[in-house]
């Protein structure tokens, strides 16, 4: 009898066992695909030629996130003045110091004069919590709110800017330097393969990744008490097939246009940096550029003005980056 009993619960055991076979072997086909799918996306980026991709931008940079890969690259290592991608530096080094977000930010004649008397829309005497002067300095490029940033850090606006630079060191940017914290100044320079690594430190802060994407904002001031509307200066974050997650715009003659943002393209975080653009949507075009070379290996062409543009400008950066080496 105990013999048969233990025949039995062999048997039952055996066919719970085998019972449970299909369900690991029709599991493995799934991901042998999933592999197979990685595998080709990353074929795919590896094998992307760079002589099929062409920019109206003077320096650019791409690069994979997840590795800090270049993908690719163009006059990357020239030094260029950055205009309000500085502004992303500021919010780090603001951010860093652990300074109260809901304080209240008084705006001051000594922050309007630090910015040339550029023009703002913010009163002078008004207040506004800190967290919000981050936002529109970031989204919509508020330079009295970037002056604002520096001139109120503990130390003032000279230990703001030398913690800007120390910032740059750690990160490991050696060809950047900054004067001020808005970007007004052309003095502000860097290139497009520190920006990227710039970007890439931008975006492990959560509140960058927030306030730098936001679309529109009404920020309430008090003393006196108003409201202003600001909007985001990237059309992008505006559209639906673009999945972003840090971006900044910048703009000064000696600059041209500039953007620098993080996005994703075929759920790959990537980040894109365009420096001295030919027009005012160029950047802009040149993102779409990329992220078409990128999921079709051609990005397709620019115009000739634009290659004319290029032309002159590398005529003569190149050569004085040349001297001063």
């Amino acid at each position: 009898m105990a013999k048969r009993l233990i025949q039995w619960l062999c048997l039952l055991i055996c066919t719970v066992f085998l019972s449970f076979q299909p369900l690991s072997v029709s599991a493995q086909p799934t991901a042998a695909v999933q592999a197979r799918a990685v595998s080709s996306t990353t074929q795919r980026l590896l094998n992307l030629d760079p002589e099929k991709i062409e920019l109206a931008s003077v320096s650019a940079a791409v690069v994979d996130n997840k590795t800090g890969a270049p993908l690719y690259k163009k006059h990357a290592e020239l030094v260029l003045p950055i205009a309000s991608i500085t502004k992303l530096m500021t919010a780090m080094v603001t951010l860093d110091a652990g300074l109260s977000l809901s304080e209240k930010i008084t705006f001051t004649e000594t922050q309007k004069r630090a910015n040339h008397n550029y023009y703002s829309r913010i009163r002078i005497g008004s207040e506004l919590p800190r967290k919000d002067v981050i936002r529109i300095a970031l989204m919509s490029s508020e330079n009295l709110a970037a002056s604002a940033l520096g001139h109120t850090y503990p130390g003032g606006i000279k230990a703001f800017v030398n913690a800007m630079n120390r910032k740059a060191r750690q990160l490991g940017m050696a060809h950047s330097h900054f004067v001020d914290s808005t970007g007004l100044s052309e003095a502000n320079v860097s290139t497009a393969s520190d920006l990227a690594i710039m970007v890439r430190a931008a975006a492990s802060y959560p509140k960058i990744t927030e306030y730098s994407k936001t679309r529109s904002y009404t920020a309430r001031f008090s003393e006196p008490r108003y409201s202003l509307r600001y909007g985001n200066t990237n059309v992008l974050v505006h559209r639906k097939s673009w999945d972003i997650d840090v971006t900044k715009t910048g703009y000064l003659n000696e600059a041209g246009r500039c953007l620098v943002m993080m996005t994703r393209v075929n759920g790959r975080e990537t980040v894109m940096v365009m420096l001295n653009s030919y027009g005012k949507r160029t950047p802009v075009g040149d993102a779409g550029r990329i992220k078409r070379w990128l999921t079709t290996g051609k990005s397709g062409k620019i115009s000739s003005s634009a290659k004319h543009y290029q032309h002159q400008v590398l005529q003569q950066l190149i050569p004085e980056q040349l001297a001063l080496h």
